[in-house]
């Protein structure tokens, strides 16, 4: 998905992202500035695994939305 097309959405699908991994934070989500990457990231501070392991999932929903 195009970056500015995610941000322009962005607080749209917060409450999704946060539906679908229950563990970040508003915090997290209020720092987050739509990029892929920078989502990643956090997922694998919050779930302690690595970014790799989000990669398919966050593509299949960044589809989604």
């Amino acid at each position: 998905m195009n970056t500015d097309i995610l941000g322009g959405k962005l607080d749209e699908i917060k409450g999704s992202i946060q539906k679908e991994w229950g563990k970040l934070t508003s915090d997290d989500l209020a720092t987050w500035k739509g990029r892929r990457e920078e989502l990643l990231g956090k997922l694998q501070q919050r779930y302690g695994e690595a970014k790799e392991n989000f990669e398919e999932k966050v593509d299949e929903f960044l589809d989604k939305i």
